[in-house]
């Protein structure tokens, strides 16, 4: 069983309002055009009705997506001047490592064991050795 939402009746003040404004809708949307997107009036014209459409979804898309920013700055802003004392501040943009390209790593370890197949693995004790460091041992021993 679905439940449905009562159907809206408009009151007789929304209706004599959508009456009131009907013959202004042409200059309201190009008011909006105008101000928000910032179109002249000759490319207003020359938009169809599925371009406004889209424009106005995009600029709600962008509308929603600036207030989400606003929204976690000032969250942030609150988290941080309410810290307890010694705790870190919290990061708006927290760093994030790169993913990895996964083919270039494939390609270098492949590489790798080729190397060390023909030529063995003393080139990581050359290192170790030229840099002054103990040679690690490995878990059940060398």
């Amino acid at each position: 069983m679905e439940s449905e939402l009562p159907k809206y009746e408009p009151t007789l003040h929304d209706l004599k309002m959508g009456k009131l404004a009907q013959p202004f809708t042409y200059e309201r949307e190009l008011a909006f055009f105008v101000v928000q997107v910032g179109l002249s009036i000759a490319e207003y014209d020359m938009l169809t009705e599925k371009e406004k459409m889209f424009i106005r979804k995009e600029y709600e898309n962008k509308f929603v997506k600036d207030m989400t920013w606003l929204r976690n700055a000032v969250l942030n802003a609150t988290v941080n001047a309410n810290r307890k004392r010694n705790q870190p501040f919290r990061d708006l943009f927290p760093k994030k490592a790169p993913k990895a390209d996964k083919e270039y790593n494939e390609k270098v370890i492949q590489t790798v064991e080729e190397i060390e197949a023909r030529n063995g693995k003393g080139w990581v004790e050359l290192i170790y050795r030229q840099n002054g460091m103990k040679i690690p041992l490995q878990k059940g021993g060398k």
